[in-house]
């Protein structure tokens, strides 16, 4: 391309505003032409104008600003050398702030000493111009070895048009570095494939991350690039309309690339234009306002983010597909043309075509409807087969409209689905293909309303499609032997399950309901029941199936925010799970379900707590309903199995009978036998009983805990909560959880776990005794209360409005008053929350602590001053109001 046609536009460039072309007018002159076109480039992409008239139009305003200064310069008159726009500038696409990469290409080697310095005073004209300039000098010689040595360069300089001097050079250049040359069209198409490969793995191979890069994750610009780059090189093709004719693509096809390009040229160009910089990351930050800038609006079932964000998500989807299939015709095209094709008959409407499901003729769809999932069927019964083949995808996305009621309706499609369903392998890669296909979102119109479908919170990292195949992948994962060690209970449970393939349904359903409005559980239930009596399957299969999309969340919910140590809380959700088959299907569940939410997570605390109530609860269920677990005999078996762990360390049995007199019942009810003896045997050694006893346990075991648990004895204070968890604040640790109780002697009994903060357990010895004396100085004088850290919130967190709720109700039962806290999670939150409960003088008793992405979900057990639940009125409203007013003020 010698030069970039364009209409003349007078008002984003006058020739007159730069004076002649022979005199260089000053820096500030250069500034104001391009900082007015770029003004009314941005009005006009307000407006609505064309994006590609806009990134087109920015290049050609840079070009006359560039040809003025290289003429001016006295560089107009050299003959030995051209001005070359090469990369995206060079296919005469730029937005607002996209690099400038200029050649300066010269035919010899040495340059006179005049031109060096007059191209050197171009180029330094350009950065002070503050233009993002990627410049290099080369002669023709050092193009074909800078080529040769870098793929990236061979690239640029095959995308090149000449701005100034004879174009010749330039074909001189693109004669010494084309593909007869440097980069032959194999070794080319091979080093773009591993250049995309790589840059996935940067992405985590996924279209749906929250805060998309739109040029480089998958199903981003580069992927059209990287397509480009290659039908360039190998086929001549100068656009990617070219493809068409060369039969890579059909017309439809390339019309949807195109209108997925355009929407991710506006997003890059909304965001250049918000930052003003070069910023191709969709931030938090700039989400809202990209939204407002399309005219979105929030409707009742969706937030303007949310539909721009379902956009983004479906085009990126939709191009990673015509990528992979363009990729795969190229590979047969280039590396696999001079190879005979391995070719194994499958039956009479498919074979193997190099590993490759192939259909046998262009009508196979049409002829036989059921083979649009029969080709799944068989992906996932041999593992030899490594996908479907190019020219049937596109048959397969070409007759998606034979997916209708008819076809959903025939009995032979409902069992093919439920035999992929049972299938031995590769059930979440099938389901995969079947979505990017347009199959799944075809015969499941539910899940298809879902596809792209983002939740605007830090809590939910990928979209409900996404976040529902990842579940299913992680069910299949605990069927294999190499996930035991990290799922050792859920792994077994599964494996044990007598047909997985309800888990699986469960798995299918249980968010599907989202962006509908209401509950989603409920819509989900309702969905499953039909689905399965649609599919004939049993009454009592299609039950388990709703009963577990509808009540996916309690497990969790559960374990996070009740006090499982407590018999009531296990025998309350006993009656809730009703028996062991259930439990068993709702464990695996809600442990898939949460590792797929965001691998954040997953930790081996939050397994701890699941396991345990797990366990727990089918203790109560093998018991039977109708005799529950009490809790004299809880505590009575708890006590028996400390007392013998005691003996094999030769602690007296008196002792600890006097130590345990003193205690009180509820202690023995919330901890375990293990730190039972843990406590006693220091508590019997510890010399000063009026001084605070702190014990840090190192957890090694992973299985177990996975957590720092701190332990502290001392004598009991109003305000022992809000010194404590101030003085953690400090430390940079995060509560998991709290457990505060106060023995019949007076004296406070409280653990505490804690991650550190980067989530991980504490393992430095000097950094656990550094830990010890900070809170045994701030317990020994907790009046002295620890100033409340005061630190930035991360960005991330500024982008999202949680107003406080405070559910505050009395639990008569256990004689305490919960307060429910949902509210923006930061820095130092939980020490706030502590210095309120001190000011209005309410003791704490218990607490859980649950962050749910951007949102703190802690439920705290209060009592009055006489131990009893908060009964005042007044004293209710005050706290409730404080709490609201304190913990919704912005941190600076």
């Amino acid at each position: 391309m010698s030069s970039l046609q364009l209409v003349f536009d007078s008002e984003l460039y006058d020739p007159a505003t730069l004076g002649p072309a022979e005199h260089l007018p000053a820096l500030s002159v250069y500034r104001q032409a391009l900082q007015g076109a770029q003004q009314v480039l941005f009005t006009r992409f307000r407006e609505g104008e064309d994006i590609r008239k806009l990134v087109n139009a920015r290049a050609w305003v840079v070009d006359q600003v560039l040809k003025h200064a290289w003429s001016a310069i006295g560089l107009i008159h050299c003959n030995e050398c051209s001005l070359l726009a090469v990369g995206g500038y060079g296919r005469g696409e730029l937005h607002p702030h996209s690099d400038i990469d200029v050649l300066v290409l010269h035919q010899f080697n040495d340059l006179a000493q005049d031109l060096q310095q007059l191209i050197a005073q171009f180029l330094t004209l350009l950065w002070d111009l503050g233009l993002d300039v990627g410049s290099s000098v080369r002669a023709l010689g050092e193009c074909d070895e800078a080529a040769r040595s870098d793929i990236t360069i061979a690239t640029n300089l095959m995308e090149s048009r000449t701005l100034c001097g004879d174009d010749q050079l330039r074909q001189s250049m693109l004669n010494l570095t084309s593909a007869q040359r440097v980069w032959p069209g194999k070794e080319f198409f091979r080093a773009k494939w591993e250049e995309q490969i790589t840059r996935h793995n940067k992405h985590n191979n996924t279209e749906y991350n929250l805060e998309p890069d739109i040029k480089n994750a998958p199903g981003g610009l580069r992927d059209i690039q990287t397509v480009g780059w290659v039908a360039k090189r190998h086929f001549g093709a100068e656009t990617l309309h070219d493809l068409v004719a060369h039969g890579f693509l059909t017309e439809q096809e390339f019309m949807q690339l195109d209108e997925c390009q355009t929407l991710l040229w506006r997003i890059r160009f909304a965001l250049h234009m918000l930052t003003g910089r070069a910023e191709n990351r969709l931030l938090f930050d700039y989400q809202r306002q990209v939204a407002q800038i399309f005219g979105m609006q929030d409707d009742a079932s969706h937030r303007a983010v949310e539909q721009l964000m379902k956009q983004y998500y479906r085009a990126a989807m939709l191009l990673s597909t015509l990528n992979e299939m363009l990729l795969q015709h190229f590979d047969e095209s280039i590396l696999q043309d001079s190879t005979h094709a391995v070719i194994h008959p499958i039956n009479s409407r498919f074979q193997l075509h190099n590993h490759h499901i192939e259909a046998l003729n262009p009508q196979v769809f049409r002829r036989t409807p059921s083979a649009l999932l029969e080709v799944f069927v068989l992906l996932a019964s041999d593992a030899d087969i490594h996908g479907v083949r190019a020219s049937t995808i596109r048959l397969i996305m070409q007759s998606l409209d034979l997916i209708d009621d008819v076809f959903r309706d025939d009995l032979r499609n409902t069992s093919l689905f439920m035999e992929l369903m049972r299938s031995q392998y590769a059930l979440f890669s099938s389901l995969r293909r079947m979505k990017r296909y347009g199959v799944l979102g075809r015969y499941i119109p539910a899940f298809g309303a879902i596809i792209g479908q983002m939740q605007y919170d830090l809590f939910h990292i990928y979209t409900v499609d996404a976040h529902t195949l990842l579940l299913i992948k992680n069910m299949r994962r605990f069927r294999y032997p190499d996930v035991q060690a990290k799922f050792p209970v859920v792994a077994d449970v599964a494996q044990s399950l007598p047909k997985v393939e309800l888990l699986y349904l469960a798995g299918l359903f249980h968010d599907i309901g989202k962006g509908r409005g209401g509950d989603h559980s409920a819509l989900g239930a309702v969905d499953a029941l039909e689905f399965c009596a649609h599919h004939r399957l049993g009454v009592w299969d299609a039950h388990l199936v709703a009963w577990l999309a509808r009540n996916h969340l309690i497990m969790s919910m559960t374990a996070q925010k009740k006090d499982i140590n407590d018999p009531d809380i296990i025998n309350d959700f006993a009656q809730k799970v009703g028996d062991i088959i259930h439990l068993d299907y709702l464990y695996a569940l809600t442990v898939a379900d949460i590792c797929a939410t965001n691998p954040t997570l997953w930790n081996s605390w939050r397994a701890s707590l699941l396991r345990q109530l797990y366990e727990q609860t089918k203790r109560a269920l093998r018991r039977g309903l109708g005799n529950p677990i009490d809790k004299q005999e809880w505590i009575e078996e708890t006590r028996q199995n400390a007392l013998a762990l005691l003996r094999t360390q030769g602690i007296s049995e008196d002792k600890t009978q006097s130590l345990w007199d003193s205690l009180g019942e509820e202690y023995f009810l919330r901890e375990s036998a293990t730190d039972i003896a843990w406590h006693t045997h220091a508590l019997i050694q510890h010399s000063h009983p009026d001084e605070p006893l702190v014990l840090i346990k190192e957890t090694t075991d992973n299985k177990f805990l996975g957590a720092t648990q701190i332990f502290i004895y001392t004598r009991d204070q109003r305000n022992l909560f809000a010194a404590t968890v101030a003085a953690l604040d400090q430390l940079h640790l995060t509560v998991l959880d709290a457990r505060i109780i106060t023995s019949t002697s007076h004296f406070s009994l409280d653990t505490y776990f804690v991650l550190d903060e980067n989530n991980e357990r504490l393992t430095q010895t000097d950094r656990l005794s550094h830990i010890q004396k900070i809170l045994i100085d701030t317990l020994a004088h907790p009046e002295k209360f620890p100033d409340i850290v005061r630190r930035r919130m991360p960005r991330q967190l500024r982008h999202f409005q949680v107003k406080t709720e405070i559910i505050l109700s009395n639990d008569i039962q256990h004689q305490r008053t919960v307060v429910e806290i949902i509210t923006l999670d930061r820095p130092g939150l939980l020490a706030r929350i502590g210095r309120i409960f001190m000011e209005h003088g309410v003791n704490l008793q218990n607490a859980r602590i649950a962050t749910l992405g951007e949102r703190a979900d802690d439920v705290f057990f209060l009592t009055d001053d006489q131990m009893h639940p908060i009964s005042d009125p007044d004293l209710c409203e005050r706290l409730t109001h404080t709490l609201r007013e304190r913990l919704d003020q912005q941190d600076d």
